[in-house]
């Protein structure tokens, strides 16, 4: 199988930065891939939450991960403090992506832990289906 390749956007939307917990290291001493996969939420969330929204109010409509994609770089420890930078593309009528690239700061270099990508759709969950991304929404991406 080829390893996947996540191509990061240019234009950076926010960065988070995310404390590696104990609760995040597994049987290999090292963060486990469950919790990058809550650490990119976590930086979504923040991304939102700037803007006073949440996921189930994205600017009039609510936002559904249909798929992730994690490529892992290097390992992270107990007691990194890492950055999630967040970019988003790949817009459509009713989706698009989040990219995510996760860095630990290590003897005053930046390394790569991995880069993620969420593909999100628009939903309407009162009528129970996908919708067309609203203006709003698009703005607040920049696409």
């Amino acid at each position: 199988m080829a390893r996947i390749k996540i191509d990061l956007p240019d234009t950076l939307l926010f960065s988070a930065t995310v404390a590696v917990r104990i609760t995040d290291i597994n049987y290999g001493n090292h963060v486990g891939n469950d919790a990058i996969v809550k650490f990119i939420h976590e930086a979504r969330a923040q991304f939102l939450a700037l803007y006073k929204f949440t996921e189930l109010n994205v600017a009039g409509t609510a936002l559904i991960m249909s798929s992730l994609i994690i490529d892992f770089k290097k390992e992270s420890f107990f007691g990194d403090q890492l950055i999630v930078k967040l970019f988003a593309g790949n817009l459509s009528k009713v989706s698009f992506d989040f990219f995510y690239s996760i860095h630990a700061t290590r003897n005053g270099q930046e390394v790569l832990i991995a880069n993620a990508q969420t593909s999100m759709v628009s939903y309407d969950y009162s009528a129970g289906k996908v919708i067309a991304i609203t203006t709003g929404l698009q703005k607040l991406l920049l696409l």
